[in-house]
């Protein structure tokens, strides 16, 4: 992940190599070559999301493909690096934002036995019953049928196979625990804490959080929302359906897998749509 953006990119590399020496630890070796049981903890993946989604940023400036932004979103941990992006803190402090976030939540999974899944081509209505008869809650609203549920083990476990019985298609994901869930209260208020002190600027374009969907733009706001995201739930569709409002012509996915081009898609086919991952993908 993010290998070969190091190997071609001077700027991307710099990048990297600034993670190491802000993080403590060699984020770029764990990045290239894995394992993948340690790139997947969750104090360890957020900052390489993080990382590799400025280090695409940079590598695009620096061959000149990048057009003029107007705005920018991403989903749960992405928001962080969608306001590095736009100005709202630099590098180094947005690294040091996510890493507190990471281990925040990484101690919230310890603490709690939560998981999460996926409930496909159910309305909003339908799931939030669902939510409600087992005492779980709705956390990435991804797009049209797309809704992730979260909460207790035990509690989606029994959610997972009421559903599977009542003919609803239902995935459990292979996640650490139950974000944006109840069960990250402990993280929200040490992360609540942690950002009280650091400063935040107003973003140069627009960015949206989350937890409305809206732009945010007051950098008071944008504390409360990135505090507010990790127990709330991510409202994904509503903020690609905002951009497009406000006048996105064109949705690119700064990162890894294409799920993000995927979801856009899936939301609303006539949209045009990039995923960029490596270096090689620059090249257009």
């Amino acid at each position: 992940m993010g290998r070969s953006l190091s190997e071609s990119s001077e700027a991307a590399r710099a990048l990297y190599s600034e993670a190491g020496r802000v993080l403590g630890w060699d984020l770029a070796k764990v990045s290239f070559e894995g394992p993948d049981s340690e790139l997947t903890l969750t104090r360890v993946c957020q900052p390489a999301l993080f990382v590799h989604g400025l280090a695409l940023l940079a590598a695009l400036k620096e061959r000149g493909h990048l057009p003029p932004i107007d705005m920018a979103l991403g989903l749960s941990l992405g928001e962080i690096t969608a306001c590095a992006a736009a100005g709202v803190f630099d590098f180094p402090t947005g690294l040091r934002i996510v890493a507190e976030r990471g281990r925040l939540m990484q101690g919230a999974c310890d603490q709690s036995a939560g998981s999460m899944a996926a409930v496909i081509g159910e309305s909003r209505d339908a799931v939030s019953g669902l939510c409600l008869e087992f005492g779980v809650e709705a956390a990435n609203f991804n797009g049209p049928g797309q809704v992730i549920i979260s909460g207790e083990t035990p509690r989606i476990a029994a959610a997972v196979a009421a559903a599977g019985g009542r003919g609803i298609r239902v995935k459990q994901l292979n996640v650490a625990g139950a974000y944006h869930s109840r069960l990250m209260e402990p993280a929200r208020a040490a992360f609540e804490a942690f950002l009280r002190d650091i400063p935040f600027a107003a973003p140069r374009f627009r960015i949206f959080t989350n937890t409305t969907g809206r732009a945010v733009c007051d950098p008071a706001e944008i504390r409360t929302a990135l505090v507010r995201q990790v127990v709330s739930p991510v409202l994904w569709e509503d903020c690609m359906r905002s951009a497009a409002a406000a006048g996105a012509t064109e949705f690119w996915e700064l990162g890894p897998g294409g799920v993000l081009a995927g979801l856009a898609r899936r939301t609303e086919r006539s949209w045009k749509v990039r995923s960029l991952a490596e270096y090689e993908d620059l090249a257009a």
